[in-house]
């Protein structure tokens, strides 16, 4: 699934080409993804500009005058910027065709994907409302997450994972944040101390700046708007590298299941 670091990259990749465009056209070929394509969405966007292209969370938010399209990519989803004669294949399902020539074009061959269209505030979305902050952000810290985690018997992986203590920790960043830190991804959230949870709260700032720079992680679905791969993957330390011996110690990385979620680390690094 595309996480925070791949939904910025697609951001950065699509934004230059669609802001200060007029919308000409919307086909929507299947409007069968998470939840049904708004109808009519065609004639709600025909003639309106993208006055800004932007993100919350992996929400990715196209504002113009008539309203804002919110967009998630889902398990497989992938936005391209291509030709508008460019023929759409099998699991293309919707375009934005924009005066420029250029078409945005919604890939998502599981269908897990999602497109809304609000036309008042987006951040009151039912979607948004209730999301945690920005990781990057001045909002997050590591007091926000000592705070948050008092009394929580829940493991800490589970803990930073959850959008509504701080969006866009994913499966993937959780586990190197935690590498980083030095503490046990199943440790309850409540035992970490403050001065570890202002480790962590760095960890997590330093690991998702470091995937964004890198254009996002590729593992099976994720590619850059451009079609590129994103290469942090080349940089991690204990995701996926179950009985790889640990880059500080040397010991096996190990993995266990978390959450219903595959998560690695090293058990002598890591308390």
């Amino acid at each position: 699934m595309p996480e925070l670091p791949e939904v910025e990259t697609t951001l950065r990749g699509i934004a230059p080409h669609i802001e200060g465009h007029k919308i000409q056209k919307v086909i929507v070929r299947d409007s069968r993804l998470r939840w049904p394509v708004p109808s009519g969405l065609d004639k709600k966007l025909h003639g309106h500009s993208i006055t800004s292209a932007s993100r919350r969370a992996k929400y990715l938010l196209l504002a113009t005058d008539a309203g804002t399209v919110i967009l998630h990519l889902g398990m497989s989803g992938s936005l391209r910027v291509v030709p508008v004669k460019t023929p759409a294949e099998k699991h293309d399902h919707v375009d934005f065709i924009f005066d420029n020539g250029l078409c945005l074009r919604l890939r998502d061959p599981r269908r897990f994907g999602s497109v809304h269209f609000v036309s008042g505030n987006p951040l009151e979305h039912k979607l948004l409302n209730k999301l945690g902050p920005e990781p990057l952000s001045k909002e997050f810290s590591g007091e926000l997450l000592f705070t948050r985690s008092r009394n929580r018997k829940i493991a800490v992986k589970t803990f930073i994972m959850n959008n509504q203590v701080v969006v866009g920790v994913g499966n993937i960043y959780a586990s190197e944040a935690l590498f980083a830190a030095g503490i046990d991804p199943r440790r309850e959230a409540g035992s970490i101390s403050k001065a570890r949870y202002l480790r962590l709260a760095k960890a997590i700032k330093k690991v998702i700046a470091a995937a964004i720079k890198a254009g996002g992680t590729t593992l099976k679905d994720f590619t850059q708007s451009d079609g590129k791969p994103g290469y942090f993957s080349q940089k991690l330390k204990v995701y996926g590298r179950e009985g790889s011996p640990c880059v500080n110690c040397g010991k096996a990385i190990q993995q266990i299941t978390l959450g219903q979620r595959a998560s690695y680390f090293c058990s002598r690094c890591q308390r």
